[in-house]
């Protein structure tokens, strides 16, 4: 890139799912100038090495309707050649191999009825016929969510970067930040071995290297 931007509304330090990700909702928000920064090439890090695998129902409310925003979002992608990452809606299968599992199972169905998620308890039969490989010895009980799937991570990463670059997102790769400059405790601008951005926002997406990036501004 010949024209290494000089100032831009927000700064987004990392190129991996995390950072290309807050790029493209930004940008689909009507954030403008926004600028994403990788030290090496889009994926490098821990995204690439992820197993991809995307259950919808979690834990916590805010968890489950992420996935299911997750899950929607990659069909929608997946509609594109140009934007496919991988997705592959197979379904996910859980298994119960005691009496205190079974029940979990159980809650599990009504929780996700809530959400308007398809999970159904299966026989360990039905989850033998969907999954030949599987020993189902000691299987209690299962059950099947159809709208699980996995797909390849590293393409949802270089999907959702393009997405963002279409919607007017800079992105600079082999661009390391070697300092964020700070005035009476706000961010003015972030240094990098090709230049300094003017800014006043600046997000950390960095996985591995957040501990990093943050002893730059103080913080722990």
């Amino acid at each position: 890139m010949n024209n290494f931007p000089s100032q831009a509304s927000i700064v987004i330090i990392g190129g991996g799912v995390a950072g290309a990700s807050i790029a493209y909702h930004l940008a689909l928000r009507g954030a403008r100038d926004i600028v994403l920064v990788e030290r090496s090439e889009l994926t490098s890090g821990s995204t690439f090495h992820s197993a991809g695998l995307v259950g919808q129902l979690r834990g916590s409310v805010t968890l489950t309707s992420m996935m299911m925003y997750s899950a929607q979002l990659y069909r929608e992608l997946a509609r594109n050649p140009e934007t496919d990452p991988g997705w592959i809606e197979c379904g996910g299968i859980r298994l119960a191999c005691t009496p205190e599992r079974v029940q979990e199972l159980k809650r599990q169905v009504g929780w996700a009825t809530t959400f308007g998620l398809p999970l159904e308890e299966i026989s360990p039969e039905r989850a033998r016929d969907l999954f030949p490989l599987l020993s189902i010895e000691n299987v209690l009980a299962c059950t099947y969510l159809s709208t699980d799937g996995y797909l390849d991570p590293s393409l949802l990463c270089t999907s959702l970067a393009k997405e963002a670059k279409r919607m007017g997102v800079q992105i600079c790769q082999q661009t390391r930040v070697t300092a964020i400059n700070t005035r009476n405790n706000q961010v003015v601008s972030v240094t990098t071995d090709r230049g300094t951005i003017q800014t006043g926002m600046v997000v950390a997406a960095s996985g591995l290297y957040t501990a990093e990036i943050a002893r730059m501004v103080g913080v722990r």
